[in-house]
C-alpha cells in the first residue's frame, strides 16, 4: 500500500507539534507552529486553540476568532476533499478520507462554537452542524471500522471484577478492557454487551444489526484479519483515530442528553449506544494522536462526571483503573499539561485522598510552572475551590472561589455567592454581605441570550428568600445576611455532590452543625450529640417565645434534613439516613421556593438503596439466592423512586437538567448490576 503524499504528511507532521505544545500548556508555542502555514490542518490548530479557550473559560469574545480559523479549515478540507476525488490512493482508506475527516472535525467543532453562544440562532446552527457531523462520522465509521471494533486495542490496564457486586465485562466502563495495550487480540465480546444499546433503544428498538455490539463470532475473527496497522504519526493513524473519536464521542454525548432533548434528537433520527461509544473512544485513546488525546480527556471527563455525580458505581474500582490508566500515558507525555494535572487530582479526590488532590492541585498552581493556557489553569482552581469547600477550609474555598474572577469571565455572580456562603460558614457575617451586595450587578452584568444562567437564577430566588425571612423576623431586609443558617455554599455544592466523598469526620462535623439549629431534629441518631436532640414533643416547646428557631420555614428544614440524609449516608448511619431524606420529601407540598429538595431527596433515597445492599451483600453472610434477593429488592425501590425524582425535575425546577443527568447516570448503572446478576445467575446454573 502507498504511504500518504508527502505534502499532506508533512503537514500533520508540523501540526501535530503545534498540538503537543498546546496539551503542554505552551499555547503561545503552539499558535507560532498554527500560523506558519494555512493548511486545513493548521487552520484546525488555530481554532481549537480559540474553541478551548473560549470553552474553558466560557470566553465568548474569542467565538469569533474560533469560527474565523475552524470555516477557514472546513473549506480547506473540503476543497482537497473534492481534488482527491479521483487522485491516486495514498492511505489504506478510500482517497480522501483523510480530508473528510479533517472535515468533519471542522464541522462539529464550528457547531459546538456556536452553542457556546447560549443563544436561539447559535442552538440552531449547532443542531445544523451536528446533524451534518453525525452523518460524516457515520459514514466514516463504516468505511473504516467495517468489521467493528473489537480487533483494536485500548489503554486497559485490567478485567473487571466478577465475584462481588462489581460490574461484569458488560459495564459501559469496561469498555475499555476490550484489549490491553500489549496485546492484539481482543478479549470475547461479552453477550451482555450485544443486548442493550443504550437510551435511544426506547425510541429505535435496539441496535441495529450491522453495529459492532451485536457482531457474531465470525464477523470478530474476520476484523481480526482485516485490523489495519498504521504507523505513529501516519496519515492512516489519523483516519483510524479520528473516526473512532468523532464516532465514539457522538454516541457518548447524545446518551447524556437530558430526557427532555433526547426525545428532540430521537425524532431528528439520532441514535447512540453508550457502550460503544465508550469503546470507540477507547480505541481512539490508545493511538497517539490529537483525537487520541482528545478521546482520552472525553473518556477522563465522563469517568470524572460518573464517579462524581451518579452516586453509586456498580464496579467503582475498576473504573479508577481504567480512568488511571488514560491519565498515566497523558500525563506521562505531557507532564505539564493542566488538564492532566486536573484529572489526575479528580482521581485521588474520587478515591477519598482529599488532601492527595488538593496538593496535586496546589503543585499544579505553583507560580514556577508554565501558565500561558489560563483557561486550563482556571479549570485547576475550580476543582480546588469544590475539594477546599469539601474539607470545610472555608476560608481558602472562599479566596478561591474569587480567584476564579480573574481567570474567566462566566458567572462571577455565583462564585461571589458561594464565597459569600464559606464566610456565613466562618461566622464572617459582613464580609459575606459586602460579597453578597456585589451580586445583582455582576448578574445583571452577565446576560447570555438575555437569560440567567441556571446558577444565577437559584441565586436569585435565595436572595430574595433571605430578605424576605428577614423583612418578616425584623421589620426590615438589610441585615438578611443574619437570617442565613444553612450555609448557602453548602446548600449548593448539593447540586455538585461534594458531601458524598468526605471522610468520615467531615461528615460528623456537618451533623454537629446541621443538628445545633434550632429547632433540633427530631429524628433519633446515633451521630447526632444528645444535647442537640429532640423529641417531637418537646422540640417546638422548648424555645422561648422571644427567640424565633433559626429555621423557621420548611424550605430551610426541608434542605436541612436533606443534607442530614446524605451526610448520615456517607457516614455509614443508613437507618437515620433514610428517615431524614424521607422526611426532606415529605415537606414537599410546604416548601415554597426550594422545590428542589424533594426530587433531590428522592434520588438521594434511589442512591442509599443500592448502598445499603452493596453494603448487606458484602458484609454478611449470604448466598448467592440471598444475594440477588437482596439486590432485586434495592434496584426495585431505586428504580421506583428515580421514576417519581424524574416526574418532579420539571423546567420550573432549579437546576433540573443536572438531576435529569444524573438519574440516566444512576439508572445506566442498575441496568448493569441487573445484567451482571443475570450472567452470574446464568454460570451458576
Amino acid at each position: 500500500m502507498a504511504s500518504a503524499d508527502d505534502g499532506t504528511q508533512q503537514q500533520l507532521t508540523d501540526a501535530t507539534r503545534g498540538f503537543d505544545d498546546l496539551f503542554q500548556n505552551e499555547l503561545d508555542n503552539a499558535r507560532k507552529i498554527f500560523v506558519d502555514s494555512d493548511s486545513p490542518f493548521h487552520q484546525l490548530g488555530l481554532g481549537v486553540c480559540a474553541f478551548l479557550e473560549a470553552a474553558l473559560g466560557m470566553e465568548t469574545a474569542l467565538l469569533a476568532e474560533a469560527q474565523r480559523c475552524l470555516s477557514l479549515s472546513e473549506a480547506g478540507s473540503k476543497k482537497q476533499l473534492k481534488a482527491s476525488k479521483y487522485a491516486k490512493r495514498t492511505t489504506q482508506f478510500p482517497p480522501g478520507t483523510e480530508w473528510e475527516l479533517l472535515n468533519s472535525d471542522a464541522v462539529i467543532l464550528l457547531g459546538l462554537n456556536h452553542a457556546l453562544s447560549e443563544s436561539y440562532m447559535g442552538y440552531l446552527q449547532c443542531l445544523y452542524s451536528l446533524n451534518s457531523a453525525h452523518s460524516k462520522f457515520t459514514k466514516l465509521y463504516k468505511t473504516v471500522y467495517p468489521h467493528g471494533l473489537d480487533a483494536y486495542a485500548t489503554p486497559a490496564t485490567s478485567p473487571p471484577r466478577s465475584n462481588t457486586p462489581s460490574v461484569a465485562s458488560s459495564a459501559a466502563s469496561s469498555t475499555l478492557s476490550v484489549a490491553s495495550t500489549s496485546t492484539t487480540t481482543p478479549s470475547a465480546p461479552a453477550s451482555i454487551l450485544s443486548r442493550r444499546s443504550g437510551f435511544f433503544s426506547r425510541f429505535t428498538g435496539g441496535a441495529s444489526a450491522s453495529t459492532p455490539s451485536s457482531l457474531s463470532p465470525s464477523m470478530t475473527s474476520l476484523s481480526l484479519e482485516t485490523r489495519v496497522h498504521a504507523e505513529r504519526g501516519s496519515v492512516d493513524e489519523l483516519i483510524l483515530s479520528g473516526t473512532a473519536f468523532g464516532y465514539g464521542l457522538f454516541n457518548l454525548v447524545f446518551s447524556l442528553l437530558p430526557a427532555k432533548i433526547r426525545g428532540v434528537v430521537g425524532f431528528l433520527g439520532f441514535t447512540s449506544d453508550r457502550k460503544l461509544a465508550l469503546q470507540a473512544l477507547a480505541v481512539s485513546a490508545n493511538h497517539t494522536d490529537v483525537h487520541g488525546v482528545f478521546a482520552g480527556l472525553a473518556l477522563m471527563t465522563y469517568h470524572g462526571v460518573v464517579l462524581l455525580l451518579s452516586g453509586y458505581q456498580v464496579d467503582e474500582q475498576h473504573i479508577l483503573r481504567q480512568y488511571g490508566a488514560i491519565v498515566d500515558k497523558l500525563s506521562s507525555r505531557y507532564p505539564e499539561g493542566s488538564l492532566w494535572i486536573l484529572n489526575r487530582a479528580k482521581i485521588l479526590r474520587m478515591s477519598y485522598d482529599t488532601q492527595g488532590a488538593i496538593k496535586v492541585l496546589q503543585d499544579g498552581l505553583k507560580p514556577e510552572r508554565p501558565h500561558t493556557f489560563a483557561q486550563a489553569d482556571g479549570l485547576l482552581i475550580f476543582e480546588l475551590a469544590w475539594t477546599l469547600l469539601s474539607q470545610r477550609r472555608y476560608q481558602e474555598a472562599a479566596d478561591t472561589f474569587i480567584d476564579m474572577t480573574k481567570v474567566n469571565s462566566w458567572s462571577h455572580g455565583t462564585y461571589y455567592f458561594i464565597a459569600a456562603g464559606c464566610h456565613v460558614s466562618l461566622g464572617n457575617l459582613d464580609k459575606a454581605k459586602e460579597l453578597l451586595e456585589q451580586i445583582p450587578a455582576l448578574l445583571d452584568k452577565k446576560k447570555i441570550g438575555g437569560k440567567d444562567l441556571p446558577t444565577e437564577v437559584f441565586i436569585k430566588k435565595k436572595l430574595a428568600f433571605y430578605k424576605e425571612k428577614a423583612a418578616r423576623l425584623m421589620g426590615s431586609e438589610d441585615d438578611y445576611v443574619s437570617v442565613m443558617k444553612i450555609s448557602p455554599a453548602e446548600e449548593l455544592a448539593i447540586f455538585w455532590n461534594t458531601h458524598s466523598r468526605i471522610p468520615h469526620d467531615i461528615a460528623l462535623a456537618h451533623i454537629t452543625e446541621l443538628s445545633a439549629f434550632t429547632p433540633p431534629p427530631t429524628i433519633p441518631s446515633p451521630l447526632i450529640p444528645s444535647a442537640t436532640a429532640a423529641t417531637p414533643s418537646t422540640a417546638t416547646t422548648a424555645l422561648p417565645t422571644s427567640a424565633p428557631p433559626d429555621l423557621d420555614t420548611p424550605d430551610e428544614l426541608a434542605i436541612r434534613a436533606l443534607l442530614l440524609g446524605i451526610t448520615h449516608r456517607t457516614a455509614g448511619s443508613y437507618g437515620p439516613a433514610r428517615a431524614f431524606l424521607a422526611d426532606a420529601h415529605a415537606q414537599h407540598a410546604q416548601v415554597k421556593v426550594s422545590t428542589w429538595v424533594a426530587g433531590v431527596a428522592l434520588f438521594e433515597l434511589a442512591v442509599l438503596a443500592l448502598k445499603e445492599a452493596q453494603a448487606r451483600t458484602e458484609g454478611e453472610e449470604l448466598g448467592e439466592a440471598e444475594k440477588r434477593g437482596v439486590w432485586e429488592g434495592a434496584m426495585k425501590e431505586a428504580e421506583g423512586g428515580l421514576e417519581k425524582a424524574l416526574a418532579l425535575a420539571t423546567q420550573q425546577v432549579d437546576l433540573s437538567s443536572r438531576l435529569d443527568s444524573r438519574i440516566a447516570m444512576l439508572r445506566d448503572e442498575i441496568a448493569l448490576k441487573r445484567e451482571m446478576l443475570a450472567a452470574n445467575a446464568a454460570a451458576s446454573a
